[in-house]
């Protein structure tokens, strides 16, 4: 069979079991995440066999440390695996609510309905610990999924989607529900996104050269984000004690994530102050700073920034830093150059906070808190499926109502329209 039929047939299963789903309570769906999790614990040892071919394949295809680290399945990886389970089957579960109901002139009630998506195709490479985040968030927001991982963790995610079969099993819910693609041809993927007919979503998570060509080819809605570009701003009315935990923590927490910082504002009357203390910061940290000519003249470690660097997402140990005049410098600074992903100012003046969240077109946008909290699990939300920095339909991390959509429901007792 070839690529397109085997898709073909991946995607009417899928199809037909999204309309299964929405038939399951809420408790067969929690029994079903419950009975996955139960499921990984008792295979530890055949996800570790799975899991030692992969790594073996990697370094013999000459992958980097990153590369196998992200790959590998520890049992610390595996147990949060399970607690991820379990804190999914935890959350409240939106399908199927009714909000905004009310009575028009005419005496009919109206509101909307929180329904499922449909199938939702979810393309990722690396992290095998995605089938199961992505899977969960699927189920229990009545979704059908179709996952396609990376060609380097194929016998890891099989070895997953075997554990999710007998958790859907356990719960007499349709095995078709959750399909792991079993191919590592890559035609696998040009099929997935131009398959309408079967396919109402698809989301991206990988490298910025994926996300772009699956923009640009795929057929479906695309839920994504291209780049972290990521600002903390210091205001003139920032607290310099939070000022300089906050613009530490939001650039050496981790470097390779969306939401860690990758441009530093200043407030040119805090500059003077701040930025000497914060690169004696970031060099116990070996992080290479990059200035505006101010900044250079402040920090004579610090080498000229290029144009470029404004719009860079370094994913390392390098910082640009701006001083800037003052408010709507730093406002205009990050709408030219960032990524609407997340961005945070320091600031004790409620007004200029105000301000702030209200002018910075952005995703997620703080006060006095660092951008590495932009993140599914800290906002409550469980598990998370991505970051959107669209601004239809979900925007910023996509939890389990990021993966439903509304529709409006009617009820009359004999109404007709006049």
């Amino acid at each position: 069979m070839d690529v397109k039929e085997y898709m073909a047939q991946v995607g009417r299963r899928a199809r037909a079991a999204s309309r299964e789903i929405v038939k399951a309570s809420t408790a067969q769906k929690n029994a079903a995440l419950l009975a996955t999790a139960t499921a990984l614990d008792s295979a530890r040892t055949e996800l570790a066999s799975a899991n030692q071919k992969d790594l073996e394949a990697g370094r013999s295809k000459g992958l980097d440390e990153a590369m196998l680290d992200r790959l590998a399945l520890t049992p610390a990886r595996i147990d949060a695996m399970i607690e991820g389970l379990r804190q999914v089957a935890a959350l409240p579960d939106p399908v199927g609510t009714i909000s905004d109901m009310r009575y028009v002139p005419s005496g009919i009630q109206v509101g909307r309905m929180r329904v499922p998506l449909g199938v939702v195709g979810i393309i990722y490479e690396s992290r095998p610990n995605v089938t199961v985040d992505a899977a969960s968030l699927c189920l229990k927001s009545a979704n059908a999924t179709i996952l396609r991982g990376g060609s380097e963790a194929i016998h890891s995610n099989q070895a997953i989607a075997a554990c999710i079969r007998q958790g859907l099993a356990a719960a007499e819910l349709p095995q078709d529900l959750v399909q792991v693609i079993e191919t590592t041809d890559r035609a696998a993927v040009g099929e997935l996104i131009t398959m309408p007919e079967y396919v109402d979503v698809i989301v991206p998570r990988g490298g910025k050269s994926l996300i772009e060509r699956i923009s640009r080819d795929a057929r479906v809605a695309v839920i994504k984000h291209l780049d972290g570009i990521c600002h903390v701003y210091i205001d003139d009315r920032a607290d310099s004690g939070k000022a300089l935990k906050i613009a530490l923590n939001a650039k050496t927490h981790r470097y390779g994530t969306c939401n860690t910082m990758e441009t530093l504002l200043v407030a040119e009357s805090q500059a003077e102050q701040l930025l000497p203390e914060l690169a004696a910061l970031y060099a116990t940290h070996g992080v290479e700073l990059r200035g505006c000519p101010r900044t250079c003249a402040l920090l004579p470690e610090a080498v000229p920034a290029t144009e470029a660097d404004w719009s860079t997402e370094y994913l390392a140990p390098v910082l640009a830093i701006r001083v800037v005049s003052g408010m709507e410098q730093a406002i205009e600074h990050i709408n030219r150059y960032g990524s609407h992903h997340t961005d945070a100012i320091v600031t004790e003046d409620l007004s200029k906070a105000r301000r702030f969240l209200t002018e910075v077109d952005s995703a997620s946008v703080m006060v006095n808190a660092s951008t590495r909290f932009a993140d599914g699990f800290e906002y409550g939300l469980g598990a998370e499926i991505g970051i959107s920095t669209d601004k239809i339909h979900a925007r910023g991390p996509v939890g389990l109502e990021g993966l439903t959509s509304e529709k409006y429901v009617v009820f009359g007792d004999g109404h007709i329209r006049q």
